[in-house]
């Protein structure tokens, strides 16, 4: 049972998209810190989950964003210490990972847009999955090694770790399982983020994605809340006990 969950949000426009609404259908109280607009990172006693969202940034660009310093020791400190639920996504995945002592690096390739990711592993969060899905990716940096103690759970043709376990509670996945249409919509409003679409995509990129995302939007959002469900029922802890 969890009642208090705090977010790591980077970007304003990288929210926690569904996750907001799977919390607060449980009668989770949420607080987000807006780490890129220099919010502190309070206490972590009272929590007993933590949604770490995605960015442009890498985990390395230190001097460009030297919150991430205190992001990692807060994460560090959380999977390490407390050992309580975590989700993280795309950058949250990639700042567990080398927290707890992984290695994160440039992918050989981007992968932006709908892309397809194999279920590799019959672990609990993944359990209710199809073992095919498509999911939305936005990234050119991945998980080279993983931390001590880690399982992949699923990989595409490209990134090996699409969704990562650490221990009984603690998740991420590369892919961007957190999106609604009104987010994608959002998008078109944003200058940089059709530069970067067009930059990996080409012209009129925007119009192409969003036209391939927004049908798949239901079965990404079975997805999700698979996943959360299954982080939130703890069902890999009991599994375990």
């Amino acid at each position: 049972m969890i009642s208090r969950a705090l977010c790591f949000q980077h970007m304003d426009d990288e929210p926690p998209g569904l996750f907001g609404p799977f919390l607060a259908a449980r009668g989770v109280s949420l607080d987000t810190v807006m780490l890129h607009r220099g919010e502190a990172i309070p206490s972590l006693a009272p929590y007993d989950f933590l949604l770490v969202m995605g960015g442009a940034m890498d985990v390395w660009e230190h001097d460009a964003h030297p919150w991430l310093l205190a992001e990692k020791q807060a994460i560090r400190e959380w999977a390490l210490e407390r050992n309580r639920p975590y989700f993280g996504v795309c950058l949250g995945l990639q700042l567990l990972a080398e927290a707890a002592g992984g290695t994160v690096s440039l992918a050989r390739a981007a992968e932006v847009g709908i892309g397809r990711i194999k279920i590799t592993s019959r672990h609990p969060f993944v359990a209710g999955l199809p073992r095919t899905i498509r999911m939305m990716q936005w990234h050119h940096a991945e998980v080279s090694a993983l931390p001590p103690g880690a399982e992949v759970l699923a990989s595409s043709t490209i990134s090996p770790v699409q969704i990562m376990a650490l221990g009984d509670c603690m998740v991420g996945t590369q892919f961007h399982g957190e999106l609604t249409p009104a987010l994608v919509d959002r998008w078109a409003h944003l200058p940089q983020y059709i530069q970067w679409l067009e930059a990996a995509l080409g012209p009129n990129a925007y119009g192409r994605v969003r036209a391939e995302a927004l049908p798949l939007m239901p079965a990404m959002r079975r997805v999700s809340q698979s996943m959360f469900d299954a982080l939130a029922d703890g069902v890999s802890l009991r599994k375990a006990a």
